[in-house]
């Protein structure tokens, strides 16, 4: 893969707490210079991104429910809607993984059939477009039969990506499960990995396994990696 290539699976990522708009600033900045899919931010940065990136081809994108997912569902609508108001380009939001392991699979679906809702409608209401939904599992807290069951939930509810990961959690993403979400999903329906992805061997093994795009802090060094 070219590195120009390899660019636009990266969603560059900055979810520390102690991130100030400056860090923001050169986020953008690393983002539009190496042509990134997308930054990833908090929702409080939003409107400073999406101003930032205005004119450029990367997208903003946003997290929801970060990183438990246990809000409750019209707060996790409410706040998707908000993103998009704001001017995000597309939602990572976090599933009840509790709910889901506690067997309320009706609750996890329908939550996020009604933000895939809102966002839709809030993107066509504000001339935004299509706004993109990923769903993090959180992978490194199911077994093998969560998982499936998780993308099967996903794949009811009309999300555009299944990601593997938050990145807070014990552990991100992994070969096997890029592979095992694959395998399970409908072939319209994109894989996301992230967590633990910092060096352009790392990026070039998830995108072998299936992922489409990464999830990672550490996009600027894997694209000086490719380029040196």
């Amino acid at each position: 893969m070219q590195p120009e290539e390899l660019a636009k699976t990266i969603d560059h990522t900055l979810l520390r707490c102690e991130a100030t708009s400056a860090d923001v600033e050169v986020l953008c900045r690393e983002a539009a210079e190496y042509h990134f899919a997308a930054v990833c931010l908090f929702p409080h940065y939003v409107s400073m991104a999406a101003s930032l990136l205005k004119g450029t081809d990367v997208k903003t994108c946003t997290v929801i429910s970060f990183p438990f997912g246990a809000d409750t569902p019209r707060i996790k609508a409410l706040a998707a809607d908000e993103a998009v108001r704001r001017g995000a380009d597309e939602v990572d939001v976090v599933i009840n993984v509790s709910a889901l392991l506690s067997g309320e699979l009706g609750l996890v679906r329908d939550e996020l059939a009604g933000i895939v809702r809102a966002v839709r409608v809030r993107g066509v209401n504000t001339g935004h477009g299509q706004v993109i939904v990923k769903a993090i599992i959180e992978t490194c807290y199911l077994d093998d039969r969560y998982k499936r069951l998780a993308c099967h939930i996903c794949e009811q509810a009309g999300v555009d990506f299944v990601k593997t990961s938050t990145g807070v959690g014990p552990q991100g993403a992994t070969v096997k499960d890029v592979e095992l979400l694959r395998d399970c999903l409908d072939a319209g329906i994109g894989v996301k990995a992230s967590g633990g992805i910092r060096t352009a061997a790392d990026a070039e093994r998830m995108i072998g396994a299936g992922a489409v795009r990464l999830g990672t802090s550490s996009g600027v060094a894997i694209m000086e990696e490719l380029l040196a």
